[in-house]
């Protein structure tokens, strides 16, 4: 057995890791390295790195943290630009390994890398869960009357209308699980509130919703989305994330003009940008998997990824509870 070999091994026998792509993102293992660290003493979170030994080694010495965190070597990254498809065919990559490594009771991947190649490998590797026809990433975002659920936030650009039908049945358990929202409300994401109104995937889904066992409050408009009429908000992964790209840019635009217009002091709004930055809410977890992935925004930084180690462990933990109950999610 190679050194290489043994410590995925070793990596894979200890059950409530997190695995942590270092070479995904837009700054590699410049923010990853200092963010499995952090993620381990701020919260006591056990990382596992992924990814080309001695980048993440002179990383870990820069930050005098050598020997802190295990890491495990992968020889290929995959480019931010990389379609799904491909991804799947680079066995050795951070991202292949990763999810490899994060098979077993508690474990969890987390990448800031390409969500496609992320998706693909994820799939590949974990598997969806039984019934399951795509996977979907869910973004809970503070909304006016508490939290709402954004799926599909990006992993699926071009569902079909029963996919987007069971990304409701993906979002409540979410939201009832995770956010613990006993009876959450579920709305379709179209150009009018009036049922019928939107292009044909909105139609054809807003024509399956009502015979699942969702409490379907029907369409609902971007607007709705932070308003807080429903708590789930359903729609295609292309136009998910575009509202929620949106929503980010227009918080900071909005804040910006507030502050130059002297309305609000300046601590005020800073805390109102903390509420939909990604060292809050730590990325998106890409639900329907037979495992735990959560997917972070490309451009974080070592802040936002520590958070995204912290929301993937306790998914998993919930995970795992929730599977010792019998409880499918």
């Amino acid at each position: 057995m190679t050194p290489r070999s043994r410590a995925r091994n070793d990596a894979l026998a200890r059950p409530g890791r997190v695995v942590l792509d270092a070479m995904g993102g837009d700054h590699g293992p410049v923010e990853t390295v200092p963010a499995a660290v952090a993620a381990r003493r701020r919260f006591g979170v056990p990382v596992v790195l992924v990814g080309r030994s001695e980048e993440i080694g002179a990383e870990l010495r820069r930050h005098g943290s050598s020997g802190e965190v295990e890491v495990v070597d992968a020889r290929d990254a995959v480019p931010m630009t990389e379609r799904g498809a491909r991804a799947a065919a680079r066995p050795e990559s951070s991202v292949m390994v990763g999810c490899e490594l994060a098979q077993g009771d508690g474990g969890a991947f987390v990448s800031a890398g390409s969500t496609g190649a992320v998706v693909t490998c994820a799939v590949r590797a974990l598997g969806r869960r039984e019934g399951v026809l795509r996977p979907a990433l869910a973004v809970a975002l503070p909304s006016l009357t508490g939290t709402t659920v954004l799926v599909d936030a990006g992993a699926t650009a071009d569902p079909t209308a029963e996919m987007v039908a069971q990304f409701a049945l993906l979002g409540t358990a979410y939201a009832r699980r995770v956010l613990g929202v006993a009876d959450p409300s579920v709305g379709l994401l179209s150009l009018g509130a009036e049922p019928g109104k939107g292009n044909r995937l909105a139609r054809e889904a807003g024509r399956l919703l009502p015979a699942l066992p969702v409490r379907f409050h029907g369409n609902v408009e971007g607007h709705d989305v932070l308003a807080g009429t429903v708590d789930v908000v359903v729609t295609d992964g292309f136009t998910g994330n575009v509202v929620l790209k949106n929503i980010e840019g227009n918080v900071r635009t909005t804040l910006e003009l507030v502050a130059r217009a002297g309305i609000a002091k300046p601590a005020r709004l800073r805390e109102v940008a903390r509420l939909y930055a990604a060292e809050t809410h730590g990325g998106a977890a890409l639900l329907g998997l037979s495992g735990t992935v959560v997917v972070a925004h490309g451009s974080s930084r070592a802040a936002a990824i520590a958070r995204a180690c912290r929301v993937a462990c306790d998914l998993a933990a919930d995970d795992t509870r929730a599977s010792g109950d019998g409880a499918g999610g």
